[in-house]
């Protein structure tokens, strides 16, 4: 089914990959959202003419699903306007806090909302691995987590990290803000069983790479995903956008899209 998508964050990078995924697949961008340049038509700002909407600075209705991908204040600001206007919401913004997740149950009794911290079949399934993993493991197995992104990125860790935290937490029942530990310096002394190291690396054009380390005395188990494309998130969006259209009230994941277990 074709849907008309508004779409936050339209002309950054994830933005312009969701725009050109959805045009491919029949889809319209109703509602181009991008604060810089509103006004402006947003096929110009892209340089891709498919795209006749004018940008705009807030979101006005219209739309069968709204896409986010922005900053946190971004995020804040469509997440009100799909309330007022009862319109799904799909984000995949980092650096939120506790207070936006509160924000995000509530709206979850009125609209369908998706936030994922990674869209890719291959994150999530990840996720999955890492929880398992973590549950199969003895305490013996020292964990760290380990992620490179590209030099933009203005957020550390990133939300994929996290959620590796709280995959590999929900494995083995520790409490993530208990055990993490972000990077170490100087004198730090031995490293405790329960503690999970949580290391951020930023440099040239990285889209993502991700690594799960299990290390104990002898052996070392590493999971891990690289992305070399934005496609695969861009396209998860995608698929999450269809799949939550139409949908009753609640908060929903990509394992309920992706039919992972969770």
């Amino acid at each position: 089914m074709a849907l008309k998508i508004a779409l936050n964050g339209a002309a950054g990078r994830m933005g312009r990959r969701i725009a050109d995924l959805a045009a491919h697949a029949g889809h319209e961008i109703v509602a181009p959202i991008d604060h810089k340049f509103v006004g402006e038509v947003y096929g110009a700002v892209i340089n891709d003419l498919r795209f006749r909407s004018p940008v705009v600075g807030e979101y006005h209705g219209g739309a069968d699903a709204l896409i986010d991908f922005s900053l946190p204040e971004g995020f804040r600001a469509r997440l009100a306007d799909c309330l007022k206007h009862g319109t799904p919401l799909v984000s995949g913004t980092t650096g939120l806090t506790a207070d936006d997740f509160a924000r995000l149950d509530e709206a979850a009794k009125t609209i369908p909302v998706l936030w994922a911290p990674n869209m890719s079949v291959g994150v999530n399934l990840l996720f999955a691995l890492a929880k398992q993993a973590a549950a199969a493991l003895p305490e013996s197995y020292d964990i760290e987590i380990i992620e490179m992104h590209h030099r933009r990125k203005v957020d550390a860790p990133s939300g994929t990290a996290l959620g590796l935290l709280r995959a590999v937490c929900a494995g083995n029942g520790r409490d993530s803000e208990q055990v993490v530990r972000h990077g170490r310096e100087g004198h730090t002394g031995e490293r405790s069983r329960t503690e999970i190291g949580m290391h951020a690396l930023r440099g040239g054009d990285v889209v993502g790479d991700h690594t799960v380390v299990f290390a104990t005395e002898g052996e070392r188990i590493e999971l891990t995903h690289k992305a070399s494309s934005r496609d695969t998130f861009a396209g998860g969006a995608l698929r999450a956008a269809e799949w939550l259209a139409g949908r009753k009230p609640g908060r929903y994941g990509m394992y309920e899209v992706l039919g992972l277990p969770a």
